[in-house]
């Protein structure tokens, strides 16, 4: 490549960084942008998740650039090529895996960042402003030493960039967990040559999961269709290693990481996520005008049971019949009953509460909906249904029955999504109440901690987004109660966080918690495990001229653009038995000045 063709690409390098950080300040996502036509770029914003995570611990915003990957249709590409012919957006295939560069390749785009953000070298046309983001590259590991990442970093003295950290990560595996060689004295000598210095600070890390032991062979074919992301992890920090692949110290610093999707069979709030599906489909027919009902499996049918409901109320008016939880029991048990969980029905659930756990599970359409509701409106009308309901009942079937003490209720039309809506606004009190129930009796929250997730100033469709952000706490914490054992104090400091998380998020099952432990309480449960993830950080200097080398010894690929083929697999042995596979990622960094 010629100094003038060298110039040209430099800076429409450059320029393609600038835009992409520029669209990404402003939140805009248009797809990542091309490169000379083997090349796309795309920004990770600071605090999500990155594909450095497995090796990195930092999550500071960033570039990553990667080989261009397939198109649905190159015309289309060419379509959207802007005014510069080398750089174009590009439209991935659905679930494409990353793609990585050869070595050579990715040397000559750090190169390029290397140049853009030196003051001494920058052409005319690059305006030397604040440092760009860090830029990492794909490598296809087809080198020697197997590289997977090539990194670049500018660190500044005052507010100029006065040089740039270099970083190298290569992974030999998967090889088996035996048959790593490794000496930590050695390490310490290479970090010393390489940075030239003798002042090491020297750090442990390791991840261990708690693995469920739970068979699926019980479960329906339906159920194994449903994602079982439950994900719990702890985690140990601690200094003064001693000695590769060590057990964390009791003096370790230790957190929980939790991950916990809803719907799982092996949840043990599972059938309270079921009712929770049911009000979700109730609020998506009213915005589709399309239902989806359940079908009937081995119940009565609801008018049956809302009949039986009415005539037993009235017999305890009557005298006829004593009071009786037994019926109330009976709504609840089929769905708690059979759970290990610490949830429990309430107590206190009045008429309009018990009406909803008649109907959820048993009505089956429209039709059948209305019917229900005609039998309590004659009830109604004709003063054969009188009974308390909760003070605080927001739905229209309370408020009739609030109207019926005075010997008067409003006419109401079933028709239209008015049925629809009034059972959607009594699930919506009911599943409230018992959430709050649950968080407030266990002493894991207070009830003005809660506030957010009861109120009514705003429109019922939120009203059900934040019910769902209730059950996927009630997810976290009682699974947590159950798997973990966990002490009053952590639960309520776990419960906290969810509650502070969900007033400024929006549901994001993904999102893993952080609890910070005792490492005795998870003692015996690491010290005879083996590690998913264990690392020693060499480290020197200060700030932003810290230099690090980090070796790494993990059970599943640190890369997700290397080959996933043989993630997992075990190694028979000549003599029949295994060995489990791991993967060791060796992070290098040089720095460079600019002066």
């Amino acid at each position: 490549m010629g100094s003038r063709q060298r110039q040209e690409s430099l800076l429409r390098f450059h320029s393609l960084l600038l835009r992409v950080y520029e669209e990404g300040k402003k939140n805009i996502n248009q797809g990542p942008l091309t490169f000379e036509a083997d090349v796309q770029v795309y920004l990770i914003q600071k605090g999500c998740i990155n594909p450095l995570e497995s090796f990195w611990d930092r999550n500071d915003t960033m570039f990553i650039m990667e080989k261009v990957r397939p198109c649905e249709d190159m015309q289309e590409l060419e379509e959207q090529q802007i005014d510069d012919p080398s750089i174009s957006r590009t439209f991935p295939k659905e679930n494409s895996s990353a793609l990585a560069l050869p070595l050579p390749r990715a040397r000559q785009l750090i190169s390029f960042y290397t140049m853009s953000q030196n003051p001494n070298m920058a052409h005319p046309n690059i305006n030397e402003s604040a440092p760009l983001p860090p830029l990492w590259v794909r490598c296809d590991h087809s080198d020697p030493k197997q590289t997977v990442w090539l990194g670049a970093e500018p660190f500044c003295t005052g507010n100029k960039i006065t040089g740039i950290h270099l970083y190298t990560v290569t992974c030999n595996g998967p090889i088996s967990n035996k048959n790593y060689s490794a000496d930590l004295q050695e390490l310490k000598d290479t970090h010393r040559m390489r940075n030239h210095s003798s002042d090491l600070t020297i750090k442990g890390f390791a991840r261990y999961k708690f693995l469920e032991t739970t068979s699926l062979d019980s479960l329906s074919l339906e159920d194994t269709l449903i994602p079982l992301e439950r994900n719990i992890f702890a985690d140990f920090s601690w200094n003064s290693v001693k000695k590769m692949v060590e057990t964390p110290p009791l003096t370790s610093a230790a957190t929980l990481k939790i991950q916990m999707a809803s719907g799982s069979p092996l949840s043990s709030v599972y059938e309270l996520n079921r009712e929770l599906q049911f009000l979700l489909s109730l609020a998506e027919s009213l915005k589709t005008g399309m239902a989806d009902w359940p079908k009937l499996v081995g119940g009565k049918p609801a008018v049956e049971l809302v009949q039986k409901l009415l005539k037993d109320l009235k017999d305890m008016m009557d005298g006829l019949k004593m009071p009786n939880s037994s019926d109330a029991e009976d709504d609840t048990a089929a769905v708690y009953g059979t759970m290990k969980t610490h949830f429990s029905r309430r107590r206190d659930m009045d008429f309009v509460e018990q009406f909803w756990c008649k109907i959820w599970k048993n009505v089956t359409s429209y039709e059948e909906l209305v019917k229900c509701f005609m039998l309590i409106m004659k009830a109604l009308q004709c003063g054969e249904l009188k009974t308390w309901v909760h003070q605080g009942s927001n739905s229209l079937l309370s408020k009739l029955i609030k109207q019926s003490y005075n010997g008067s209720i409003e006419s109401v039309s079933l028709s239209g999504d008015t049925p629809i809506q009034m059972l959607l606004e009594i699930g919506v009190d009911k599943m409230k109440r018992d959430y709050v129930s649950y968080f407030v009796g266990k002493e894991f929250a207070i009830r003005t901690h809660l506030d957010y997730f009861m109120s009514t100033s705003v429109d019922l469709q939120e009203q059900v987004q934040r019910i769902q952000k209730l059950h996927h706490m009630l997810e976290i914490v009682d699974n947590c109660v159950e798997l973990l054992k966990l002490e009053q104090e952590n639960l309520i400091f776990l419960t906290q966080s969810c509650i502070n998380y969900y007033k400024e998020n929006p549901l994001n099952e993904n999102n893993v918690f952080q609890l910070p432990v005792r490492t005795t309480f998870v003692k015996e449960f690491y010290q005879n495990a083996n590690p998913q993830v264990w690392r020693v950080e060499i480290s020197s200097g200060q700030g932003e001229k810290k230099v690090k080398t980090i070796w790494q010894l993990s059970t599943t690929v640190p890369a997700e653009h290397m080959s996933s083929s043989s993630v997992g697999v075990l190694d028979d042995t000549e003599d029949g038995g295994s060995k489990e596979m791991c993967f060791i990622t060796f992070t290098e960094c040089s720095q460079v000045y600019f002066t």
